[in-house]
């Protein structure tokens, strides 16, 4: 796990630039705080910070380059396939420098081609220049575990694993793209297609971009999840196949020349994840919770329940954290505005986690791939209830559109949206200011500009091209978004801004396959969801780990806007400076405070807006 940047130069003749290399390192240090390479060779430069994971020896240190020198690499990431890649390399006649897992993504380059990415197992951003072609390869694992972003202007193409780093080489005006701000505010946080630093992109997950000096290149997938469904595969192979599966990811990624253990909240996901390592491990698995104050936002006794049935050795951590001085931290490190509140405890459990280890385990991506969230659930309770004669549906609309907005909000707002797209019911659900919301708050010139929802014509295209079926369909749009986006993104910048690397078992390549190819009945079944996984686990965990609610990070995120933050909330967002963006109206914005801070529940849309005035103040201003 590391940072890597770099400089492809406008010409063939011109140079690489050291110097701008060397100062968008300077800010990736916290990703490697190890080791530092840098090397240029004709019109590419290319830089790189070393978390060592594998093979601790300065030999190790990268760029790497191959036998005669012609091709160099820098890879933020883990190959877990690498061993046995490189057992096939050797064997045709390829000659190893290092013991690390890098390497063979080099020597497989020189094998095959742009074709090697299909080949590599493993979560990577990676940047391979080859000095005889005069090529830049620059790619990003399947599902989008590791950033990059770059920019291509008259000085060339920039890149940087991380948005903050890339802008503050000085190469180009910091601008916000007011788009993205249109979509961060529906979603927290900002999609893979657009970045909130005009001119700045993001390369998406499972695609490359084949570079040379002067081109201007377009991403090229290499790789999109199948959602082919085997009907013949019963309930009891599938769950049988999924934990050949899980266990063989869980081995892979335990491979570690530095301490390792596994981030373990109590949920079905954590839990199998150090089920698999505590069976697979001579040693106590060293698993590590973090909890707050108030037991209704905790969920400590199940991780307890865990680690007792398991015999880990476990570490816990109660936090009441400092929310005025985490705001400033959060947003320099995400680099663009994001307003996910669980990064607070992930910032903290990370924290806290790197006191004891280099290398945590996680459970993400169960959700995504099984069908945990509650969204999935509504989706299907909308079908069966639009399939009814008419004109039952609209009553029924109208009927839930009427609660009050105190009692059983997510079903009200459900029952507003019924009748419209599927998009637009998914949006409901889970943004935090809907296209309605955004309307009220905005100035008439916003208004004007984004009057069409463009999160929704997109997701609804996306939805439209899905291959899979109904249900699985905003499966498939959550790991084309939400999962990279911000799942993803909240674990590797809370993680790494510590120097730790964090890996997903459940977001391997083969785990994600069998799921995509399973019927949505095989992860929901009436209302619940995950049905596969908990079959495939039930002689791993107790009922009451794989039954109880999902919870994930729960918050008092409206007692910390109300009380800890609410000084810096209205110093913020209503004075001059926020005034003049132009982006909001303030009266609006003042009748959002006033009315949470009467009762009503706006903390999520009071954190978003708070964070993205700081991400303002921060990087544009």
């Amino acid at each position: 796990m590391c940072g890597i940047a770099g400089h492809l130069a406008p010409d063939r003749k011109a140079s690489g630039d050291k110097e701008t290399v060397a100062r968008i390192c300077e800010h990736l240090v916290h990703r490697g705080p190890d080791d530092y390479g840098l090397v240029q060779d004709g019109p590419m430069a290319l830089g790189h910070r070393r978390l060592s994971i594998i093979d601790l020896s300065s030999r190790a240190a990268q760029p790497l380059s191959n036998e005669d020198e012609t091709i160099q690499l820098a890879i933020n990431g883990e190959i877990y396939n690498f061993e046995l890649l490189r057992e096939e390399l050797e064997e045709q006649g390829h000659v190893f420098k290092t013991d690390s897992d890098s390497e063979v993504a080099l020597h497989l380059y020189e094998q095959e081609g742009i074709d090697f990415l299909s080949r590599l197992r493993g979560m990577y951003a990676l940047a391979l220049w080859d000095g005889c072609k005069k090529r830049l390869v620059l790619a990003r694992d399947r599902f989008g575990k590791k950033p990059l972003y770059y920019h291509v202007g008259p000085k060339g193409i920039h890149f940087a694993s991380e948005a903050q780093a890339l802008i503050e080489s000085g190469n180009f005006d910091k601008e916000a793209d007011l788009e993205a701000i249109d979509a961060y505010l529906a979603l927290q946080y900002v999609p893979t297609h657009l970045c909130a630093f005009k001119g700045v992109k993001k390369l998406p997950p499972g695609a490359y971009l084949d570079c040379r000096p002067g081109s201007t290149p377009e991403p090229k997938r290499y790789h999109r999840l199948k959602f082919e469904v085997r009907r013949d595969l019963p309930l009891s192979q599938a769950a049988h196949e999924l934990r050949k599966l899980i266990e063989e990811a869980v081995r892979v990624r335990m491979i570690s020349d530095v301490p390792l253990g596994a981030f373990l909240s109590g949920g079905i996901d954590s839990s199998l994840v150090v089920a698999c390592m505590a069976t697979q491990s001579r040693l106590p698995v060293k698993t590590f919770s973090i909890g707050f104050p108030s037991k209704d936002h905790s969920e400590l006794t199940y991780a307890r329940r865990v680690s007792r049935l398991y015999d880990t050795d476990h570490h816990e951590m109660v936090v009441d954290p400092d929310m005025v001085s985490i705001v400033p931290r959060l947003v320099r490190h995400y680099g663009e505005p994001y307003a996910d509140t669980s990064a607070v405890p992930t910032w903290y459990l990370s924290r806290f986690t790197k006191q004891h280890v280099t290398v945590a385990l996680s459970g993400d991506a169960g959700d995504e791939g099984f069908g945990g969230y509650t969204r999935y659930r509504y989706a299907r309770i909308a079908r069966m209830l639009l399939a009814l004669p008419k004109p039952l549906p609209r009553w029924i609309h109208e009927l839930l559109s009427r609660l009050p907005i105190h009692q059983l909000q997510p079903v009200r707002d459900f029952g507003r949206r019924l009748l419209e797209s599927e998009a637009t019911r998914y949006l409901g659900l889970i943004a935090h200011f809907p296209h309605d919301d955004r309307m009220q708050i905005y100035t008439p010139d916003m208004q004007k500009r984004f009057g069409r929802d463009l999160i929704a014509a997109d997701f609804e295209t996306r939805l439209r091209e899905s291959p899979a079926d109904a249900v699985g369909k905003l499966m498939d749009l959550d790991i084309q978004t939400y999962l990279p986006d911000d799942i993803l993104v909240k674990v590797d910048i809370a993680s790494m801004a510590h120097a730790l690397e964090v890996r997903c078992p459940l977001l391997d390549q083969e785990v994600m396959s069998l799921a995509a190819s399973l019927p949505s009945d095989m992860k929901l079944r009436r209302l619940t969801g995950k049905i596969v996984l908990k079959k495939a686990v039930q002689d791993l965990l107790p009922s009451e780990i794989t039954e109880r609610r999902k919870r994930g990070f729960a918050l008092p995120i409206d007692r910390w806007v109300r009380e800890d933050l609410w000084q810096l909330v209205n110093d913020m967002l209503l004075d001059t400076r926020a005034r003049q963006r132009g982006i909001f109206d303030i009266p609006a914005v003042e009748k959002l405070l006033d009315l949470h801070r009467r009762g009503e529940s706006r903390g999520l849309q009071i954190w978003n807006l708070l964070m993205l005035e700081h991400w303002y103040r921060t990087f544009i201003d």
